[in-house]
């Protein structure tokens, strides 16, 4: 195999060893994003001349701990000191950090090497990465379908063999459903497991920062990385992280496994409900207990979620209007008209889509009709979950009630765009750890199963993981693309 081609831990057991140098992989690498990223277009920026000092300089020190050496990339809203982050907007087009995001400092103590930024749905508001504002990135499966957002491109640089992981923001789904449709690994750890800092937000009470890998391994290694306290974050939990690569051991006899009647309706595709339940029966065959059990009020999570979402949105994005950094519009007449054109030319057609409904919904006489409900709706999503798992430890359903649809064919329809985090949004409204991964195909597209854990136990769902994949090819089969 090429060194792209390779996992992390792969890459580590060769660094160690001596088989190969940093700068040998951090070339192979570029080598394979300079022969297909003009297909995928997964990335915004690339960083390949300080990748390659970073790696001489790891190489020279000849220290090969942890990530050292590896190259990773991220979504284009993770702060990066003197490299663009764009968020995928014309509004930060030219935006440059002074100081990096807690979640990218821990992989940069560890000598991890930045090979770019990723495409992404700008602001993270989208489902297909359609709504950048630079271009659309594609399928590395089918060059015509969407690799998901609004982490499309983080989802589809480590399927088409880019980079060996990324990380990427996960609001509703955000992270999931790319995976999914991409064929690779994607987690979405409990909210406050993983700082938030220095990474633009979208809607504060639901982002959470997770990894995309090849496999459940190097997911449950970038994860332990990355997680953990930061006192620059307040909402982030003060609590031990455990090593997650401890508990892969394939075991998973007496595991209490729930699947939930509401994730299996019709609107969800039929090749993709087999796919799950030929899973489940691979479950009980590795000894685990399966049963199905109701979730009554996820049909509400969608809606709720586009008020909370929006209302969370029109907030943090008031910061853009021109004054401190980012787009300005100098031609205005006056501070008033500067403000207006300024979000008017910078902003995108769904960021301020969902600015007017925010601000509507928090507006004077309408935020206890639909806030304020939605709130409430929100609690109760919670408690079905802790009802469940009181007697289960982890919830298995389909990430998505469709395969990897075509580019253009629902950008023109927001309402069933939205429709696609129909089964990811209740996770992040309960603020629980969820993860997919591949589990089938249909008519060559991937099939993504999702795992729902309780609150800060994302090593049951590892565990889980790992007994599934250890057991399946799934994880092993890679997009052709076209090139040799």
């Amino acid at each position: 195999m090429e060194l792209f081609e390779l996992t992390v831990h792969a890459l580590q057991q060769k660094l160690a060893s001596r088989q190969v140098s940093s700068e040998e992989i951090v070339k192979s690498i570029f080598a394979r994003i300079n022969k297909v990223d003009d297909k995928v277009k997964a990335f915004i920026t690339l960083t390949e001349e300080d990748a390659l000092n970073k790696a001489r300089e790891v190489d020279n020190a000849g220290q090969y701990k942890g990530i050292a050496g590896i190259p990773l990339g991220l979504k284009d809203l993770f702060c990066t000191p003197g490299v663009n982050t764009t968020c995928g907007s014309k509004m930060l087009a030219d935006f440059v950090p002074t100081y990096a995001s807690t979640a990218f400092r821990r992989l940069e103590e560890q000598q991890g090497i930045l090979a770019g930024k990723l495409n992404m749905d700008e602001f993270a508001m989208g489902s297909s990465t359609e709504n950048s504002s630079f271009f659309a990135t594609c399928n590395p499966w089918d060059l015509t379908r969407v690799p998901g957002g609004s982490s499309g491109g983080s989802a589809a640089a480590v399927s088409a063999d880019e980079v060996p992981f990324s990380l990427g923001t996960d609001t509703g789904g955000s992270i999931r459903q790319p995976a999914s449709f991409c064929g690779v690994v994607g987690m979405k750890p409990t909210y406050g497991r993983v700082s938030r800092w220095g990474v633009i937000a979208f809607a504060s009470s639901l982002d959470q920062v997770g990894v995309i890998s090849k496999d459940v391994y190097d997911n449950a290694l970038i994860m332990k990385i990355i997680a953990g306290h930061d006192h620059l974050d307040s909402t982030s939990a003060a609590l031990d992280v455990p090593d997650y690569t401890a508990c892969l051991d394939g075991d998973i006899k007496g595991l209490r496994v729930a699947y939930p009647q509401e994730y299996f309706g019709s609107g969800v595709d039929a090749a993709i409900k087999d796919a799950i339940k030929k899973a489940l029966l691979k479950y009980e065959e590795l000894g685990a207990i399966v049963e199905e059990v109701s979730l009554p009020h996820s049909e509400y999570a969608l809606p709720a979620y586009y008020l909370v979402a929006p209302a969370e949105a029109s907030a943090n994005l008031a910061r853009f209007d021109g004054v401190r950094y980012g787009y300005r519009d100098n031609e205005a007449e006056n501070m008033e008209a500067m403000f207006s054109q300024t979000r008017c030319q910078g902003f995108g057609d769904e960021v301020k889509r969902r600015i007017m409904l925010g601000t509507y919904a928090l507006s004077s006489g309408y935020y206890d009709a639909y806030y304020l409900k939605a709130l409430k709706v929100r609690r109760l999503i919670a408690d079905d979950f802790t009802r469940v798992f009181k007697d289960f430890d982890i919830i298995v359903a389909p990430t998505t009630p469709t395969t990897a649809f075509k580019l253009g064919k629902q950008s023109g329809d927001p309402l069933t765009l939205y429709m696609n985090d129909i089964l990811t949004v209740p996770v992040n409204m309960a603020g629980l750890p969820g993860m997919s991964i591949p589990c089938g195909f249909d008519q060559g597209m991937p099939i993504g199963m999702q795992i729902i854990g309780k609150a800060f136990d994302e090593a049951t769902i590892y565990k889980a993981a790992y007994a599934y994949e250890q057991s399946t090819n799934f994880h092993t089969m890679k997009p052709a693309l076209g090139v040799e």
